[in-house]
């Protein structure tokens, strides 16, 4: 019986071409408009954009990418498409990437802020249930990829059970990170001075050491200096922009964690009322994208100016300066790192531990969230065909979806 997984071709050449600010904008802008189902599933979408089709890096890059972001605080989804905007277009490009990523959502965040809501009505509500249909067929797509490629034997296909397993019965970040860290040790020992193929492409990140060294230099000194900072100055901004930046620097395994930190910082000195932030994640679940962008609701909402369309924006840009600081510095350091042996050896496990956690959240919040009739069992198989053996491209795929999740709606 032949193998029909969907095969990857070998990435083009990365140094041929650098992309502009608005080329990058325009792709990265369609992927915060369709990218629903949360970072995993956003994973998802990025390697069928950029590793299937627009072949700008391979995927054990990908995946290496990937792996990092996982191990760093901060939004790991958006810490990846920022990274993959660097790769193709430097510090402009990375800075067009995070904006188009964001930018949908947080305005939809933001109108809800004045009270709007877009998914409203029937029509609303079926769009948004397809867009989370599609979002099961992608992920599912990149657990059947990147397990070819990154699972190939025994011990690494072993490795992505076992992850599974172990977020599916205990599912936390904590158990997310700990899983993460096992499979690196794991690498370790079972690649020890055994044959680790070819290495993997180098990715040519256009970050110049000096500015790398200062991002690094700069997230402490932030995180240090806006406390006294907004003491001295008893400046309602600057005491937003740290609340913020804290809650941002403190995150580890995916937006969620965010949340209790900034309720924490919003809720009891009366900026933000219980009900207000409530209803503000109520909204955050509907939309694309980032969940960090329900810093832009509470910044558009909250009491003391600056608030509105100034405190939406300085809330999303100190709740992601921390997360994006901390990539830029550290690539330009990763691909050098990642092709040292033991290195190599520890991301080859690595790897097969994040495949692992990819199917877990196909589980668990992806179908749990999306799939509850056989009716949409049906769409997000349909989709999945689509994306694996038909070949459609995948934004007809989306479209296709969201009218599907209409009609079900129509005919529930």
């Amino acid at each position: 019986m032949s193998d029909t997984r969907k095969t990857v071709p070998a990435p083009a050449d990365l140094t041929a071409e650098r992309a502009s600010f608005l080329h990058i904008l325009a792709v990265f802008l369609r992927l915060g408009v369709t990218s629903f189902g949360g970072p995993i599933a956003h994973l998802g979408y990025f390697r069928e954009e950029f590793v299937t089709h627009r072949r700008w890096l391979g995927e054990q890059g990908y995946a290496d990418l990937v792996a990092l972001g996982q191990f760093l605080p901060g939004p790991a989804s958006s810490q990846v498409g920022f990274s993959l905007g660097v790769l193709r277009g430097g510090l402009p490009g990375g800075l067009a990437a995070w904006l188009g990523f964001t930018l949908p959502s947080a305005l939809v965040m933001l109108l809800a802020a004045y009270g709007v809501d877009l998914a409203a009505g029937d029509t609303g509500t079926g769009v948004v249930h397809g867009l989370k249909l599609v979002a099961v067929a992608v992920v599912a797509q990149a657990v059947w990829g990147m397990a070819g490629n990154l699972c190939p034997d025994r011990p690494r296909a072993t490795l992505a059970v076992l992850a599974a397993v172990a977020l599916l019965l205990l599912p936390s970040a904590l158990t997310q990170v700990g899983v993460i860290l096992a499979g690196g040790i794991a690498g370790l020992i079972l690649h020890q001075g055994g044959d680790m193929g070819p290495p993997s492409a180098t990715l040519p990140f256009r970050v110049p050491r000096r500015w790398a060294i200062a991002a690094l230099v700069l997230l402490p000194l932030l995180l240090l200096g806006l406390p006294p900072l907004a003491t001295a100055t008893g400046s309602h901004a600057v005491a937003t922009m740290e609340a913020f930046y804290r809650a941002g620097s403190l995150v580890f395994g995916g937006g969620h964690v965010v949340l209790p930190l900034l309720e924490r910082a919003l809720v009891p000195p009366g900026w933000v009322s219980a009900d207000q932030f409530l209803a503000g994640y109520g909204v955050a679940q509907a939309v694309p994208g980032p969940l960090f962008t329900f810093a832009a609701f509470l910044g558009g909402v909250q009491g003391p100016a600056p608030n509105g369309v100034a405190g939406a924006a300085l809330a999303l840009v100190a709740v992601f300066l921390p997360g994006l600081l901390l990539m830029y510095g550290m690539l330009p350091f990763w691909d050098r790192l990642r092709h040292r042996p033991h290195v190599r050896a520890a991301l080859q496990g690595v790897n097969a531990a994040v495949v692992g956690v990819l199917a877990a959240a196909l589980f668990d919040p992806i179908w749990t969230s999306s799939v509850h009739t056989s009716g949409d069992f049906a769409v997000a198989l349909l989709a999945f065909a689509a994306l694996i053996w038909w070949r459609v491209p995948a934004w007809l795929v989306v479209a296709l979806t969201a009218a599907a999740g209409v009609a079900l709606g129509v005919y529930a």
